[in-house]
């Protein structure tokens, strides 16, 4: 005798409860997803800078950390001078020459030694002379209100296009860079009273292009004078007048 079983309305949904925990696993497979495609997405500048500024916490250096034209500083704990910080400095740099209408004429960037700060020739001399005027002195009175809190050695360097110079004071354009590196020098130390014993002057021709030379416009980009601020690494690496004396 077949024995039949009445499948009641409670046993149905009971069974049927498995769909409710299928469908919460989809559901956070599917949010899963959503948060790695979001990570994929995240602002490589703005990422770097959060790494940057870790990693100097993590370090003992100190950091900072910007958000649009608001800078947010951790404390120095007395470590090096990260990349994120001369960041911050190369920002302001750029805010005062926007400010000066010379933001043409002033660029930053932040290498592996430090912040490099490339003015171009028109905004410090004449062509073929090193000779500053008074709008050079206004551009390096900028520089001096940025930097001149700086602890960091400061390198300034002087470049030339390759188009050969032969005048009585300079015979080549290792004498007109190494002018024009020095005259920069001269002001900072003597109009700002920058330490000298944390300044050098370079001067390297035309040998460190930044553009090739074959253009007039690639021509003037490499005319120009950089002002370095090392990190505190390579600060640290520069002789010192201790050294000289043992």
């Amino acid at each position: 005798m077949a024995i039949t079983r009445r499948v009641r309305r409670d046993d149905k949904k009971n069974l049927d409860r498995w769909l409710l925990t299928y469908a919460d696993l989809i559901t956070l497979l599917l949010a899963f997803f959503v948060v790695m495609y979001s990570l994929s997405k995240v602002d490589a500048k703005k990422f770097g800078k959060m790494q940057e500024a870790l990693s100097g916490i993590l370090n003992g250096g100190p950091a900072a950390i910007s958000q649009g034209a608001k800078v947010i500083a951790i404390p120095d704990t007395g470590g090096a001078l990260n990349l994120v910080k001369l960041q911050s400095l190369g920002d302001a740099v750029k805010e005062g020459a926007k400010q000066m209408e010379k933001d043409k004429l002033i660029n930053t960037e932040v290498a592996e030694r430090g912040l490099v700060i490339h003015i171009m020739e028109q905004a410090l001399f004449r062509s073929g002379s090193a000779e500053l005027g008074p709008e050079a002195r206004e551009v390096l009175d900028l520089m001096a209100l940025k930097l001149s809190d700086m602890p960091n050695h400061i390198r300034i360097e002087g470049h030339t296009d390759n188009h050969p110079i032969n005048t009585a004071r300079y015979p080549s354009n290792w004498e007109l860079s190494s002018d024009r590196s020095t005259q920069v020098l001269r002001y900072l130390t003597e109009a700002h009273q920058f330490d000298p014993k944390k300044m050098s002057a370079l001067g390297f021709g035309e040998f460190r292009p930044i553009a090739d030379n074959d253009s007039d416009e690639n021509r003037a980009k490499n005319r120009r004078v950089d002002i370095v601020v090392l990190t505190e690494e390579m600060s640290g690496a520069e002789p010192s007048s201790q050294q000289y004396k043992q």
